[in-house]
């Protein structure tokens, strides 16, 4: 049983559909929700600029949306916010673009009962979590080997007592050479090779 309220945002001019839709969530006992309702992307835009719900349902033929593409800016500019696309088409090329331009999921109005809508929230939810914990992580990581020195470009060594000239042309021993350039301690042991020389 879920016990978390989900804040949803339905983006839908038609009054029956959006009728339709509050009745799907309302059957659904055990799914705890708010559900704010406007009708045009001009709205929403406002909406979202102030409040940030845990989903948005959003219809792809709005009045002041003359295509798709001004849904997609829609999602492209609130893209903290998981969307599901609900749309009229039976058409699933509709469906996967609005996906690949970062909607999470996508209903076909007629077709959705209250169980697949209410399974789809969840899902979106929790897909643009993981995704935002994913690049989150990335960003850690990044942050993190961009902290890594590394050791590049010409290196010169002595032939005879293997020390390396530093960068201010100071002969160094080359394990203080390595811990001074990297975040590497060395530890000593004996190769193979050497084992068997002695």
């Amino acid at each position: 049983m879920n016990l978390i309220t989900v804040k949803i945002l339905l983006v839908e001019d038609s009054p029956g559909d959006a009728r339709l839709v509050k009745e799907m969530l309302l059957s659904e006992r055990h799914f705890k929700h708010e559900l704010s309702h406007v009708t045009t992307l001009q709205q929403a835009r406002e909406y979202l600029s102030n409040t940030v719900p845990d989903v948005v349902l959003l219809d792809l033929s709005l009045p002041d949306g003359q295509n798709k593409t001004s849904a997609i800016n829609l999602i492209e500019s609130f893209n903290v916010v998981p969307v599901v696309i609900l749309t009229g088409l039976d058409d699933d090329t509709v469906g996967m673009e609005s996906i690949q331009r970062g909607a999470q999921d996508y209903l076909i109005k007629g077709q959705a009962d209250s169980k697949l809508m209410v399974r789809v929230i969840r899902y979106s939810i929790e897909r643009k979590q993981a995704e935002r914990e994913k690049e989150k992580l990335i960003r850690e990581l990044q942050e993190l080997f961009s902290q890594v020195k590394t050791l590049r470009g010409l290196l010169p060594m002595c032939t005879r007592c293997k020390k390396i000239r530093d960068d201010h042309g100071e002969w160094v021993v080359l394990e203080e050479f390595i811990q001074e350039h990297s975040n590497t301690d060395i530890s000593h042991g004996i190769c193979p090779d050497c084992a068997k020389d002695s």
